[in-house]
């Protein structure tokens, strides 16, 4: 067992370091942003990426799970059939979608509640949505065949393509916020042509029409489901912006940025995850082995939590050469952060609790689950940014992961059963917010001070999850299962 999480650590760790390093790389544009750009520019662009992003979930309408499902058992069609059929499915309904898009340019942008003079930015995202739509199913097959250097190599090239042309375009030639949409459209286009070979060495001009009809089945609930978590994620802007203004969406959304480190770090595991889980579904112990991984996934992710909740309102104000990591406009909002940090923690335990659904082939229940946490996320919103602002926006998305992770494991269990150790994992949680009880509580004031002091509940944090929230000698074991070569 340990040789497999050797090998799912392996795999993380590659994801990880890149995404890591591509990920920071595209961060560095938040502070360029908020020290360039009025907070009402930025919510500009943030109500046009909420949007990007929720439309490529319905360009792809579940294909890439149904993909991923289907390519690792090869049940049906041979390698290339089950990398054809879904990547030709994407395309036409890509090209489909795009024209629709365009021609309906003026009722979207009406809809978009933005001004008239940005209607350009129309077709950018349409492009934007295309380019990635059609990159999707190449950079699946890459996971899947664990290409994880390939895979993690073109994803840092698109993101360096992003940041040397967005800093070119605004400082040299002097564009404002639509250089961002621009940067983007063109990194897309790279990603997409760098993925050229694996594209050309697994197509064939044939459509599976068997096989198709068995990806439409297992994928579809994921469009209605992929569409739910999408709007849990990004709802808020375009809800926040109708209830406030443009000002207060670029706050909310470059505090939220901040969550970016507790974001790579579940990001980083789930493109290791979902191929791990499927390959190794039949081994006899996986059980044994996914119940310890949700264990040492909230063990890290839990540290993460408290460590940059603590840390990161000093940080973002640090000046250098009279800027900071977030324009002084945007430090009102740098108290959503830990909340921000949480809800991506219950992100990843969800992503874990999925496991058995894609195992057992239960994905009819995923558009419910889904369902219900977009609902709520939407009724949280409109009943708490009235009331709180911007921390409504980010306590409804918390609330929304937390009964997506409720749902995952309610049917996860009832299909899947796993014997998970929530005595440690119910620990940990008393852990954070004992920590976050001591630091809210706190009457430090001093710079210097308030620096020891964090550093010190920290280190008691990390104490106590050592002697009271984990077995110690179930750590040594695997460290020493680590250091070993095989």
């Amino acid at each position: 067992m340990f040789n497999k999480l050797k090998q799912l650590s392996k795999d993380t760790a590659i994801y990880g370091i890149s995404t890591m390093v591509g990920r920071f790389l595209n961060f560095l544009l938040v502070p360029f942003y908020t020290n360039i750009f009025l907070p009402s520019e930025y919510g500009i662009i943030q109500i046009f990426f909420a949007y990007i992003a929720i439309l490529i979930i319905v360009y792809i309408y579940g294909m890439d799970s149904a993909f991923l499902k289907f390519s690792a058992f090869k049940d049906i069609g041979d390698e290339k059939d089950n990398f054809s059929t879904p990547y030709i499915s994407v395309f036409v309904s890509s090209v489909i979608f795009s024209v629709i898009i365009i021609f309906a340019k003026d009722s979207i942008l009406n809809s978009l509640d933005v001004p008239q003079q940005y209607d350009y930015l129309i077709y950018f995202s349409a492009a934007i949505i295309f380019l990635d739509a059609n990159g999707s199913i190449p950079f699946l097959k890459l996971r899947l065949n664990r290409q994880a250097a390939k895979f993690s190599l073109f994803k840092i090239i698109n993101i360096c393509s992003n940041l040397v042309l967005t800093l070119f375009l605004i400082l040299i030639l002097g564009w404002g916020i639509e250089a961002i949409l621009f940067s983007n459209m063109v990194a897309s286009l790279i990603s997409l042509i760098l993925l050229l070979p694996t594209i050309i060495k697994y197509f064939k001009f044939e459509f599976h029409t068997l096989l198709f009809t068995r990806l439409v089945k297992f994928g579809l609930p994921y469009l209605p489901a992929g569409m739910a978590v999408m709007v849990v994620q990004v709802i808020d802007v375009p809800i926040l912006q109708k209830l406030t203004d443009l000002k207060t969406v670029g706050i909310y959304k470059a505090n939220y940025k901040l969550g970016i480190f507790m974001m790579l770090f579940v990001n980083m595991f789930q493109y290791a995850w979902q191929p791990f889980f499927l390959q190794n579904a039949k081994e006899e112990n996986a059980k044994e082995m996914f119940s310890k991984i949700l264990t040492y996934f909230t063990l890290i992710g839990a540290i993460l939590v408290v460590g940059i909740s603590l840390f990161i309102p000093d940080l973002a104000k640090i000046q250098i050469a009279g800027y900071s990591l977030l324009g002084k406009a945007y430090w009102a909002g740098l108290n959503i952060v830990p909340i921000i940090l949480l809800a991506y923690l219950i992100n990843g335990i969800y992503v874990i609790f999925s496991a058995g659904i894609y195992i057992e082939e239960k994905s009819l229940y995923v558009p419910f689950i889904a369902g219900s946490g977009a609902v709520l996320n939407i009724a949280a919103n409109l009943l708490l940014i009235p009331k709180l602002g911007i921390y409504g926006a980010a306590i409804a998305t918390f609330i929304s992961y937390f009964i997506m992770a409720v749902g995952y494991y309610a049917v996860t269990q009832k299909f899947y059963h796993i014997n998970y150790e929530w005595k440690n994992i119910i620990k940990i949680f008393i852990g954070i917010f004992l920590a976050a009880l001591v630091y809210y509580l706190s009457p430090v004031d001093n710079n210097v001070l308030s620096v020891i002091f964090k550093l010190g509940i920290l280190t008691a944090f990390i104490l106590y999850l050592y002697f009271i929230a984990v077995d110690r000698k179930e750590i040594k074991m695997i460290r020493e299962k680590i250091k070993s070569p095989e």
